[in-house]
């Protein structure tokens, strides 16, 4: 009876090491692809260098829209995960300094935003899905409005016209109706 019970529990230990090998091994592969850089990054990593923008900005519908220019510099971080953006220029007559990071998430299969810039004190974040048709990924999220203190809904369109030429254009939902806020013209410097 001894031998049956301690040959019971063997083949139990056994099951068990095999199964949790088995799920460890399931972890494993699931983590090397969650974290392995793939051909979206790959693809995002073609717009890296320096780039000239032209910007045009609208404070209200019925308004005439501003426009500026800057420059920008993206940079593939942390192993071709991330692409840094730093950007920098004039802003409604001051000195303006912003920083995106643009990813991919591999488990969640969507693109991710975030934004950070020196006229304000929040981050913006968006995450967007690639549409083959325009070349575009459509970002949707959240940024704050600085003078009720509330959150406001975004959306944003990044176009990749061509290997040298890049288009975003910002949208803003206030009071259910949205706007168009903001367009930039990129041009990779040469």
């Amino acid at each position: 009876m001894k031998k049956l019970t301690l040959s019971v529990m063997a083949l139990l230990f056994f099951a068990l090491t095999v199964r949790v090998s088995a799920q460890d091994d399931a972890m494993m592969k699931a983590w090397q692809s969650y974290m392995t850089p793939g051909d979206i990054h790959k693809m995002i990593a073609k717009s890296d260098g320096k780039w000239n923008s032209d910007v045009t900005m609208w404070m209200a519908p019925d308004s005439p829209p501003t426009k500026s220019k800057s420059v920008c510099e993206n940079t593939m971080i942390l192993g071709g995960r991330y692409q840094q953006s730093i950007h920098k220029g004039t802003m409604m007559g001051m000195p303006f300094e912003g920083i995106s990071l643009l990813g991919y998430d591999n488990a969640k299969k969507i693109f991710l935003s975030t934004w950070i810039d020196n006229m304000g004190t929040g981050i913006m974040q968006m995450e967007g899905t690639w549409d083959e048709a325009t070349n575009s990924i459509n970002f949707k999220g959240k940024s704050v409005d600085p003078t009720t203190g509330k959150d406001i809904d975004i959306r944003e369109v990044f176009k990749l016209v061509d290997d040298n030429n890049q288009t975003m254009e910002m949208y803003c939902t206030t009071d259910g109706k949205e706007m168009k806020t903001m367009e930039i013209k990129f041009s990779r410097q040469k």
